[in-house]
């Protein structure tokens, strides 16, 4: 059945964990319309709210003033989402915050040394479990450092600046790949003293960063579903209204183009120093292509349902230098490789990646999601070109990012 419409979708989940997180800096009440409705965000805003940052939520609209941070009392609960621990680990380690954090199964055998290293080197004290949840933190003296990240990761770059608007000196950043930026052009649109270049660098914040009105875009990880669908799915035609098209973030879409699905750009402007637009997909015959480590970073969250449309194609498509697949909110490396082939389609897992060899005829099968929101929502799309649906053993892990998926789904497809 092929799915037709016009869709907006929540706000994009990046941006709303950092505006939360940057608002808590400024010096009044800062209004953030369309808010990422997903759990991951409200746990940002429940986090901020242990440490003495207080916020309201009247509908789609967020109101949060900065104030003056304060040791939280209890643990603070990260559950699934690597972006709050992270960044709030940087956030609060600039304003001096003793803090504890812990998170759910999942998050909890996820990687943490990647941010504790370069925040040990910047005065940092940590006590953690081997490297991950949960840990605790103090900060009291502290220095600048210049880092270069061993791993490509938007999220460690963040801490780090994050925690360098606390700190006397300059705090530099060096990146081989560049990755998402948001938190340096949030930052630039309101007031930070950074400079991005060669290096990224920040220094201390010598007055309140300026309050601000935002309205988050639409979430081009979420469209990225809606996206596949129409690409594969033949006589499908969509318009995502609204989307953020931050160069950083529209990998998927440029793989799309280079799988050979029709796609056009329309209404691009800039709003808060961020690109917006309107993207239009339409189906046409798809081929295979190889991507490779410098592609990654882009579509890191996107390579579960690019694998899925990669079924679709009439070539091979391979993904290599994606390792870090394997330490997400599940191993998404395994996962798709799992439920693929459960499928019916020859897939070849590799350490870095796999291959997907297409097969157009896939059949249903039971998913096992791996309580991680990317994995089901791909193979619910991925059910959409099958005799009946998938069934998921977990679809509530899609509240996680996008509860509101299904029921877009289903509006395309009346």
């Amino acid at each position: 059945m092929p799915i037709k419409g016009i869709i907006n979708l929540p706000g994009d989940k990046s941006i709303s964990h950092r505006a939360l997180m940057l608002a808590s800096l400024t010096d009044g009440e800062c209004v953030i319309h369309n808010l990422s409705t997903g759990e991951d965000v409200e746990t940002t805003r429940n986090c901020l709210s242990q440490c003495g940052i207080l916020s309201s939520n009247d509908g789609e609209t967020v109101r949060i003033s900065g104030g003056s941070f304060m040791n939280p009392k209890t643990p603070l609960n990260c559950g699934n989402s690597g972006t709050s621990v992270r960044l709030l680990t940087g956030l609060l380690a600039g304003q001096r915050i003793s803090a504890e954090f812990t998170g759910d199964s999942s998050l909890s055998k996820r990687p943490m040394n990647r941010i504790i290293d370069p925040l040990t080197q910047m005065g940092v004290h940590f006590k953690s479990n081997d490297g991950c949840l949960p840990f605790s933190m103090s900060s009291n003296n502290l220095n600048s450092i210049t880092y270069s990240p061993t791993i490509a990761s938007a999220q460690v770059k963040s801490a780090i600046l994050l925690g360098g608007l606390g700190i006397e000196g300059e705090t530099v950043v060096h990146e081989t790949i560049k990755t998402r930026d948001h938190t340096e052009l949030m930052l630039t649109e309101i007031g930070a003293n950074l400079t991005v270049g060669e290096k990224i660098s920040i220094r201390k914040l010598d007055k309140p960063l300026q309050k601000f009105e935002l309205t988050v875009p639409g979430d081009p990880s979420s469209g990225a579903f809606f996206g596949a669908a129409a690409a594969m799915i033949p006589n499908s035609d969509i318009t995502i209204k609204n989307i953020l098209a931050n160069p950083t973030r529209i990998g998927f879409f440029s793989i799309l183009e280079k799988m050979g699905a029709g796609l056009e750009y329309n209404n691009m402007h800039k709003e808060c120093g961020e690109w917006v637009g309107d993207i239009h997909i339409y189906c046409q015959p798809l081929n295979g292509i190889d991507i490779t480590k410098e592609m990654v970073p882009s579509i890191i969250d996107e390579l579960p349902i690019i694998a899925v449309l990669a079924s679709q194609a009439d070539s091979p498509t391979t993904v290599c230098g994606a390792e870090e697949l394997r330490v997400k909110e599940s191993d998404r490396i395994n996962a798709v490789c799992l439920n693929l082939t459960n499928m019916g389609c020859e897939v070849i897992e590799r350490r870095d990646g796999f291959i997907i060899n297409p097969e157009k005829s896939l059949h249903h099968t039971n998913i096992k999601t791996f309580r991680d929101h990317r994995i089901a929502m791909a193979f619910s799309v991925a059910g959409l070109i099958t005799s009946k649906r998938n069934i998921l053993d977990d679809e509530n892990c899609i509240n996680t990012s996008f509860p509101e998926f299904h029921e877009i789904l289903e509006s395309l497809l009346l």
